[in-house]
């Protein structure tokens, strides 16, 4: 409840300053997402806590005069991980006892190359791994010989990491030309040759399922080429082999890189597992060749993987849509057609396509009502939510098709009160459109009140200001917390209510 009263925008600002005064941490940290916070409550938040200060000094309410690294050192790494910290709290905090903010440290941008020469050497090897992940150039160089491959691994990840030396990690045996690493996560813990068994019992292992090391610290080798090869700053050529490679995960990520050779991507168009050609069906590197045979794959992911081709052929997605279920989503050949094609995918004889054309919301007049009108109700379900339909039309489409564009008409941000009143007090009312009326803005309280009978809706009605304000105050005793929070941040709550609930808090009664 106090959490909902914290973020409520009608709460006054003598009441804000008593909540400020009892604040433990969660309080305090929703207090910190005020907009209208002052100078002198925006320092006596900070000074309740490490989360408020943290929030505060991310959302840009905070500088570094504010904050005394030694007190609150999240707060100071929030800042320096904005890149408005003081170089001497990174030294500072390069030495700090807590590992976890020196990890934390290690993401910071800018440090200096002192801080950064100490956490490089850090005792911890996920310090090191941090640093590797997001350091220069130069540092992610060296890294690449550090003696612990967790810490190969994470320079594979980092787009910096100069691209010679992502070949070199991404080599056939794990770093050609790099002297061999020594330890791993898994040989660091246990006696080789292991394999984490996936339903391991232990309660304080933290080992990823399947994490194996036979001597060569072989899954974490297969993690930093699997990074390597969804590195964009890597170069494509010195991936290849990944093609003929046994692990499905490896071939499926070298089949999404936009640079891939033609010749690759037919090799792959064959590949025996479904989820890979998936991922190359998505591809802006493969050819329109090779997008019309991937049309007949007789795998439904990957002829709908295919839909979203950026540039796949209006025909082919015409047949994509008349045989595939691909949903009224706005793909990216959709949302990129000319005129002329929105027109002819409008006129389109089958339904799917002109599904896919009304999910967009920016068709002219004339297309968004004729598609308004569409016999079809799936076409109907699409284009509902489209602004500027009338109140006779949005009326007619759900009266004509019911259940099956209820929720979409619901969803039109210029649905009128009245129709939203009727489609909530329907006898069979939809869930999901009474989830839609609940957060709409247009939405009245004769509207909202049959929302509440629904669990999921009701945790959105609860905070909708058009609800009356007694029923706002009976939802504060709600046996979903969600709708409790959603209702003490009502701004409709009167303000009464809200000065009682504040006073109690602050004599410590329940």
């Amino acid at each position: 409840m106090l959490c909902g009263l914290a973020v409520n925008t009608a709460l006054p600002s003598d009441l804000v300053d008593r909540l400020i005064g009892i604040a433990d941490d969660d309080l305090a940290a929703e207090l910190a997402t005020r907009a209208d916070l002052g100078g002198t409550q925006t320092a006596a938040l900070a000074a309740r806590g490490d989360e408020a200060a943290v929030r505060l000094a991310y959302a840009g309410r905070l500088t570094a005069s504010d904050i005394d690294p030694l007190a609150r050192p999240r707060a100071a790494l929030a800042l320096l991980a904005e890149g408005t910290g003081r170089p001497e709290w990174a030294r500072l905090l390069a030495s700090d006892p807590d590992a976890e903010r020196r990890e934390r440290l290690a993401a910071c941008p800018d440090l200096p190359p002192d801080v950064t020469a100490t956490l490089a050497a850090d005792p911890e090897i996920r310090v090191v791994a941090e640093l590797a992940r997001w350091t220069t150039p130069d540092t992610a160089a060296r890294l690449a010989e550090h003696p612990h491959a967790e810490v190969r691994c994470a320079v594979a990840a980092n787009e910096r990491t100069p691209p010679a030396v992502l070949a070199e990690l991404a080599g056939p045996v794990g770093g050609e030309g790099l002297p061999p690493a020594r330890r791993c996560s898994v040989c660091d813990r246990e006696q080789t040759p292991f394999v984490h068994d996936p339903s391991c019992p232990r309660t304080d292992c933290d080992l990823p399922p399947g994490a194996s090391c036979y001597g060569s610290h072989e899954s974490t080798v297969r993690d930093t080429w699997q990074r390597a090869v969804r590195n964009p700053a890597a170069p494509v050529a010195a991936l290849l082999h990944f093609a003929e490679h046994p692990s499905p995960v490896l071939r499926g990520a070298l089949a999404a890189r936009p640079d891939l050779p033609v010749h690759v991507c037919r090799r792959l168009a064959e590949d025996p597992v479904p989820g890979v050609r998936a991922d190359l069906a998505e591809n802006p590197a493969i050819d329109e060749a090779l997008i019309r045979a991937l049309a007949t794959d007789p795998e439904h992911g990957v002829r709908r993987g295919l839909a979203h081709h950026p540039d796949v052929p209006l025909d082919v997605l015409t047949q994509l849509a008349g045989a595939t279920r691909i949903g009224p989503v706005l793909l990216p050949r959709i949302a990129g057609a000319s005129p002329a094609e929105v027109a002819s995918l409008a006129a389109s004889p089958v339904p799917g396509a002109r599904m896919l054309v009304a999910a967009r919301r920016d068709l002219p007049p004339e297309i968004r009502d004729a598609l308004a009108a569409d016999p079809d109700a799936k076409v109907v379900a699409s284009v509902a939510p489209h602004p500027g339909l009338s109140d006779v039309r949005l009326r007619a489409m759900a009266d004509r098709h019911g259940g099956r564009v209820v929720a979409g008409v619901a969803a039109n941000p210029d649905a009128p009160p009245a129709l939203l009143e009727d489609l909530a007090l329907r006898r069979r009312a939809v869930r999901r459109a009474l989830h839609e009326i609940a957060g709409h803005r247009n939405a009245t309280a004769r509207a909202l009140l049959p929302c509440l009978a629904d669990a999921r809706a009701r945790r959105v009605a609860a905070g909708h200001p058009a609800l009356p304000e007694r029923t706002i105050v009976e939802l504060l005793e709600d046996a979903d917390w969600q709708v409790v929070e959603a209702a003490a941040a009502n701004p409709s709550l009167p303000s009464a209510v809200m000065s009682r609930l504040t006073s109690r808090a602050v004599a410590g009664v329940p």
